[in-house]
């Protein structure tokens, strides 16, 4: 019984997602909140900022969430307040990304110094009730407690880098939801494992809802998720991580996005991720030099003779992804089994 009314928040995620959808994109059109398809060679103008509707499904899907612990299970200890701060957090992540996104990302949104500066303001509620544990295990050090500075200090950083760095591999249909898809749901998986089924049910409301983005958004989409998905989904990373206190593996999980951090900056930042759109349908490399993983992907492509086309950039990404999580889960086996 109790299991069948836990699925209700994650179905509601999808099915709230699922439905209004279709009123965003309509409204979108109708105020002009349209952005260039890149990766066309006629770039038609698609609906952006479709990520708030996703926020929404995951926000309406954690407050059902909420009252079945409130109402059913009669919760009244510190779990809750837990919940709240994340969901204080992710909101606030979702609006820095709608305004950045209202800005204009074409015409530099907001300045980098106003975008971190709000991002890791956007970490004030997990400071606020002192989230994570404080002990971390250092090599030749062994464990050590970092006391406040691990609120004040690693919180921040870590919810700006994930969400800074989740918000670079972007720009391909279907890409950002779909590695969100792959890499919650493994974060889900080791929050269920390691003792934190709680956080399993937050990431999955989240997982659900990017689902159901995602019917709009593969190729050819006619939703883009815009920073509003982007730094919302990458703040839930580090926040999953934080409160359920397996940072190693998900920094471990992250390897594609240290990756395209290192070659964005090779590019100082101003290489885009996009490719060249050719009259066949497939999609060339826009620089002579490779900026990003959808570069990358493109090239080894062509290197093992297959032509490639948008898709088929985006499932080689998708497929590196789910490499990195098995290795992941193979190499982290000990702390994440060690339970069960």
């Amino acid at each position: 019984m109790i299991n069948n009314i836990l699925v209700m928040p994650i179905i509601i995620s999808f099915i709230v997602s699922l439905f209004l959808m279709p009123f965003w994109i309509r409204k979108a059109k109708q105020i002009g909140l349209l952005w260039d398809d890149m990766n066309k060679l006629r770039a038609e103008k698609v609906a952006g900022s479709g990520g708030i509707i996703a926020v929404l499904g995951f926000v309406i899907g954690i407050l059902v969430y909420i009252s079945f612990r409130v109402f059913y299970l009669k919760d009244a200890d510190g779990l809750l307040v837990r919940i709240l701060a994340l969901l204080s957090s992710v909101l606030l992540l979702a609006g820095i990304g709608l305004i950045d996104d209202l800005l204009g990302w074409q015409h530099g949104g907001l300045s980098i110094k106003s975008r971190l500066i709000l991002v890791a303001l956007a970490a004030i509620p997990l400071i606020a009730i002192n989230a994570g544990s404080s002990g971390i295990s250092l090599p030749f050090l062994g464990q050590v407690n970092l006391g406040l500075i691990y609120p004040l200090v690693i919180i921040p950083i870590g919810i700006l880098g994930a969400t800074t760095t989740y918000n670079f591999l972007a720009g391909f249909n279907g890409l950002e939801a779909g590695q969100g898809i792959i890499i919650l749901g493994a974060m889900s998986l080791v929050a269920f494992l390691t003792g934190n089924s709680w956080l399993a049910i937050i990431g999955l409301c989240m997982l659900a809802s990017l689902l159901a983005f995602l019917v709009y958004n593969l190729t050819p989409a006619s939703i883009f998720p815009g920073d509003s998905l982007t730094y919302s989904v990458g703040g839930l990373m580090a926040i999953m991580a934080i409160l359920g206190n397996f940072e190693k593996i998900a920094v471990f999980f992250f390897i594609p996005y240290i990756i395209e951090v290192g070659l964005k900056l090779r590019g100082k930042l101003v290489k885009q991720s996009f490719g060249q759109p050719q009259k066949d349908g497939s999609i060339e490399l826009k620089y002579d030099k490779v900026y990003g993983l959808t570069h990358l992907s493109i090239l080894i492509l062509k290197k093992i003779g297959i032509k490639p086309t948008e898709k088929k950039v985006v499932y080689g990404i998708w497929l590196c992804q789910i490499l990195i999580v098995v290795i992941g889960l193979i190499i982290f086996r000990e702390g994440i089994f060690k339970i069960i």
